[in-house]
């Protein structure tokens, strides 16, 4: 296996945000999940060590924060370890989960400084939620939204509306009730088993991917943003992630999707930074 390589100070370039994406497996088969991620999903070929070296670069580069995302990034098996390498490094951390299943572990890790998490949330209604996640997992997310609340951890909530009928006034209310502050509505991306069988294209996208901002996939992919892992501009493990960003790949993929995307929730002055409290971007979904 290729490992990493540091890159050196004259390679840097200056990214605010990345998205880990550990893993494709998951709890939960959510019918619109842009990767398509589920419980046959894999962790990928990325090693322990692979993830610290992104880490250690992205500091490096100038990165302020970084999201852990998937599939259910708490599955993997070194998530916590690398959460908490992360926080070392002084990066804001947030974790996007789904909290169907938090272990005693992981709430003492979310309860530290510079954490914050973040969740889906479908319905007031147990059946509907369930009928959009694929399991029945309303009342394990409902309970652990509680639970955080009651640490005071920093917790944001994204509903993502997948037709008319569905209760989203409620469910905000619901959240509301149960003290979430940080709630937001979005649409199916058209990614994924959200895109029904369509293949993807840079028309779904929100114009604004891989400004400041990258994804690192499963298997080492860079790509511009979590819906666009597509659109691959290298690979973390065949160079530095300081090359890749400033890369001629990378700017030519950028370039395809500002003339071609019709836009989504991110506006022409809102930066998008889905790892970050108040932010309306919810890439999980």
């Amino acid at each position: 296996m290729t490992r990493l390589t540091k890159a050196s100070p004259t390679e840097r370039t200056a990214p605010r945000f990345l998205w880990l994406d550990l893993t494709r497996k998951c709890q939960l088969g959510c019918r619109h999940c842009y990767n398509a991620s589920g419980p046959d999903g894999r962790h990928g070929t990325m090693a322990r060590e692979d993830w610290i070296c992104v880490l250690d670069q992205a500091a490096d580069c100038g990165v302020r924060g970084v999201q852990f995302i998937g599939g259910e990034p708490t599955m993997h098996p070194h998530a916590r370890e690398l959460v908490g390498y992360a926080l070392a490094l002084g990066l804001q951390v947030e974790v996007f989960s789904n909290l169907v299943h938090v272990t005693p572990e992981w709430w003492t890790l979310l309860r530290r400084e510079g954490i914050s998490l973040a969740t889906s949330y479908y319905s007031d209604q147990a059946a509907e939620h369930d009928a959009v996640t694929g399991r029945r997992s309303h009342h394990r997310t409902r309970a652990n939204i509680e639970h955080a609340v009651r640490l005071g951890i920093p917790l944001r909530a994204g509903i993502i509306a997948s037709d008319e009928t569905q209760r989203i006034g409620e469910a905000q209310q619901e959240l509301q009730a149960l003290g979430v502050t940080m709630i937001s509505v979005d649409r199916v991306r058209p990614f994924g088993r959200g895109a029904d069988g369509r293949a993807p294209a840079t028309s779904g996208l929100c114009g604004r991917c891989g400004t400041g901002r990258a994804v690192v996939g499963p298997d080492g992919t860079v790509a511009p943003c979590v819906f666009s892992d597509w659109m691959g501009v290298g690979n973390i493990r065949d160079g530095s992630l300081a090359d890749i960003l400033g890369g001629v790949s990378m700017a030519e993929a950028n370039a395809r999707i500002r003339s071609t995307a019709k836009g989504g929730a991110c506006g022409p002055d809102q930066e998008c930074t889905p790892g970050f409290p108040g932010s309306s971007c919810n890439p999980r979904n």
